[in-house]
């Protein structure tokens, strides 16, 4: 954010699908930021990686708090709890105290600099706005956006009025037809690139350089295919998976894999990662001709 603050003048920032965690921090970066009525930012909470556990640090820093709360209350420590405690170190709690810090400080520092650059003028009594002003609306701005208690999940969506409430001005870009259809168009095309197996790296006027993504789909004859086992790779932790995909009817699993989700969510039996498998079911569709049950 900061190289684009270098480059321009003004940043604006365009959600048309949705931005969480650290793409809502993106977003308070923006000196404008435009959204729609389908558009969500998410709640910001630290994400750590911990003995292969990829989890949240408030639920971490919450879970101790619920921990010494109770011994306060009862005077005895549950032994249930003595496995985990020894597994964390200060340090640990330390990090995950400093990763909340950071993006609360971030989110103050940008929303000031940035976003309330223009704010000037109160709309209601047309007073000058004062540093202190825009210090404070940023301050409770940034803990609302990071309080975890509230937003209950990591995945929660705040949407157009969620932030309006919150007294952050967004652009609804939907009210203009024009930009609208322009923004509109531009997302169907970039899912269209990005969801599929080939991803644009790098673009220069005279190079462009792609990968190919794409999990192992066995190939196999259309006809005769009953169910496809894919070697699944999860996204966070690298681990391999079986998922079996069923073709027109229900049949038994074959050892060691799991059923293709209904939902295209598939959540890494190792770290609880949530993996996107809609186009991966789309290209087995298409190749076989039939339909995943």
């Amino acid at each position: 954010m900061r190289l684009l603050h270098d480059k321009y003048d003004e940043v604006g920032i365009i959600i048309p699908g949705w931005a969480k965690s650290a793409g809502t921090i993106i977003a308070m970066s923006g000196d404008e930021i435009l959204m729609g009525q389908l558009s969500a930012l998410g709640p910001i909470d630290a994400q750590l990686n911990w003995q292969g556990k990829h989890f949240s640090a408030h639920a971490l820093l919450e879970g101790l708090e619920k921990i010494k709360k109770e011994i306060e209350k009862t005077g005895v420590l549950n032994k249930a709890y003595i496995p985990i405690l020894q597994g964390i170190s200060p340090g640990e709690i330390k990090n995950a105290e400093n990763a909340l810090e950071f993006a609360e400080d971030l989110v103050k520092k940008w929303l000031v600099k940035y976003k309330f650059k223009n704010w000037d003028i109160h709309s209601k009594n047309q007073k000058p706005v004062t540093i202190e002003e825009k210090e404070t609306r940023a301050k409770k701005i940034a803990k609302d956006l990071c309080n975890h208690g509230h937003w209950k999940t990591h995945g929660r969506s705040i949407k157009l009025k969620d932030l309006e409430e919150m007294r952050v001005k967004i652009t609804d870009y939907t009210k203009n037809q024009k930009l609208d259809e322009a923004i509109t168009r531009y997302y169907t095309l970039l899912q269209m690139t990005f969801a599929s197996t080939m991803y644009k790296v790098f673009e220069t006027q005279n190079s462009q350089i792609y990968r190919f993504v794409a999990q192992n789909v066995p190939q196999q004859n259309p006809k005769n295919v009953a169910n496809v086992i894919i070697d699944f790779e999860c996204s966070n932790c690298k681990k391999h998976s079986k998922i079996q995909a069923n073709l027109d009817r229900k049949q038994v699993l074959q050892n060691g894999c799991v059923e293709f989700p209904k939902d295209n969510k598939y959540k890494c039996q190792n770290c609880q990662t949530e993996n996107d498998l809609s186009e991966l079911r789309r290209e087995i569709e298409a190749k076989t001709k039939k339909i995943i049950i």
